[in-house]
């Protein structure tokens, strides 16, 4: 829920501003002073960012005690971006400048020569606007065509026309975003793509503050708060950070992705993007939801996946989405208003992880599709080893399992089929009609939710399959799960 926005101070002009007792303080210490607050009241400092309770959030609150330019390094979808634009709640909420300033003048402390003259010609009758935080905030994506003039400014021969100036005066410069976004929060995403001779053109900007556009020397000791993002993987793929800039850059903080189930959860289940009418339409076991995250788990240790490049968070977060949506048209083709997800639902998800992934070689050679299906499966079985008996490889052959009477039932009988848009009724049918089921559920998990345990008695029969005891194929309208051996022999 968003915060209400106050109304802005009646302050108006310069000499009001005065009156009233206002300081003047760098933005540095505006966030030093504010984010001190936070932390004496208790009140989280970046709210909703989870899993660097521990880890990147103390380290980014003591850069910013230091007063220092920060570059988040991290893979990607792991906040980087988010941390920086929650930095803007550590801003006074209301901040005066010049009226009419490109750059935000500080009323007592004006650095352009527009402000200047201003306020020599008006004094303390000089009209003064508020800004508020949300309006602080500058961001920018290095790309390889980003130049000098975009972000620090160059010579506007419109502005000279019009103001019948000659070149040689500095009233002719246009002004790059960097020097629009003084007393503000300033981010530069992906910088190692940046060109190193852009690059170089923030050394001063960051230490002395010295702007030189063109051969103007144009000294504007610029207020900003630098937030850089990286990812490690560019360092060699595509560009680098150049020594003397990260020199200049005072503390560089390393994120990481969620370390266990339930942070992977919240972060989840905070940003995907479901609707009031599929949340109390759509169930979703707990057990899914899990499985849903362990394949994000499963993408970041396989063989197939490249794990240089990363797998999003924004990998389960579509992947929720897709999950939904696809018990969701299930349930809209059967007449119905409320439904369960399905494990056999996990095939809509397949498109979600295939756009998120990069693949090494070995991956490209199974195919997309292929490598999805097989990371399911792996979450598939790494849960399904966390409610069950473990299967061991090598068993005895006249060796007792808690399994028998499953693997029985498929050898005696037909097998089992479930169609991808079984309506719900049916769906329980077939699986009810697998008895040993029920009784293993019984056994080893008697506490589950009765609306989870359906799903459970799919995860039973795809465990099962990831460890060869039953064979599963896919058919053009769902899945079929029978015994591996008892049809060839019955056929013999």
């Amino acid at each position: 829920m968003t915060k209400e926005i106050s109304k802005a101070p009646e302050i108006s002009t310069l000499g009001e501003l005065k009156k009233s007792g206002y300081t003047s303080r760098s933005i540095k210490d505006e966030i030093r002073s504010n984010l001190i607050e936070r932390i004496r009241s208790g009140q989280p400092a970046f709210e909703g960012v989870w899993g660097y309770e521990n880890t990147v959030i103390p380290q980014l609150e003591q850069a910013l005690l230091s007063r220092h330019h920060i570059n988040l390094l991290g893979l990607r979808g792991q906040a980087k971006t988010r941390l920086a634009r929650l930095m803007v709640g550590l801003l006074d909420e209301w901040m005066p400048e010049l009226a009419g300033s490109e750059i935000h003048d500080d009323p007592l402390k004006p650095i352009s020569r527009y402000a200047r003259d201003l306020i020599a010609a008006e004094g303390d009758k000089t009209e003064i606007a508020w800004v508020h935080r949300s309006e602080r905030f500058y961001e920018k994506l290095a790309t390889p065509d980003v130049t000098v003039a975009d972000l620090i400014g160059d010579v506007d021969p419109i502005k000279a026309a019009n103001l019948k100036l000659s070149y040689a005066d500095d009233r002719v410069v246009h002004f790059g975003m960097i020097p629009r976004a003084n007393r503000c929060i300033f981010t530069i995403n992906e910088l190692p793509d940046l060109q190193s001779r852009i690059q170089v053109a923030l050394f001063n900007i960051l230490e002395e503050g010295d702007v030189q556009i063109r051969g103007f020397k144009v000294r504007l000791p610029l207020d900003l708060q630098f937030v850089f993002t990286a990812n490690p993987e560019d360092y060699t793929n595509r560009g680098s950070i150049v020594t003397p800039l990260k020199d200049r850059i005072g503390s560089q903080i390393l994120t990481h992705y969620p370390e266990d189930i339930p942070t992977a959860r919240k972060i989840t289940e905070q940003e995907a993007a479901l609707d009031t009418h599929q949340l109390s339409g759509i169930r979703i076991p707990e057990v899914a939801r899990n499985l849903l995250e362990q394949i994000s788990f499963e993408a970041r240790n396989s063989e197939y996946v490249d794990s240089k490049s990363g797998v999003s968070a924004r990998t389960s977060i579509t992947a929720l989405e897709n999950l939904v949506s696809t018990a969701e048209r299930r349930m809209l083709r059967n007449g119905d208003t409320e439904t369960t997800v399905r494990l056999t639902d996990f095939l809509g998800v397949i498109p979600a992880i295939t756009g998120k992934i990069e693949l090494v070689y070995e991956g490209e050679q199974e195919g997309a599709d292929s490598v999805a299906q097989l990371l399911i499966e792996d979450a598939v079985k790494t849960v399904f080893a966390d409610h069950f008996p473990e299967i061991k490889k090598l068993e005895h052959k006249d060796a007792e399992s808690p399994y028998d009477g499953i693997v029985q039932w498929f050898f005696e009988g037909d097998g089992l089929e479930l169609d991808d848009d079984l309506a719900d009724g049916a769906y329980r049918d077939a699986l009810d009609s697998v008895r040993p089921l029920e009784d293993l559920l019984r056994e080893y998990q008697p506490d589950v939710d009765p609306a989870d345990r359906y799903f459970m008695k799919e995860v039973i029969l795809w465990g099962l399959v990831n460890y060869q005891k039953l064979s599963k194929k896919r058919f053009s309208e769902g899945y079929r799960f029978g015994d591996l051996y008892g049809s060839y022999i019955r056929g013999l």
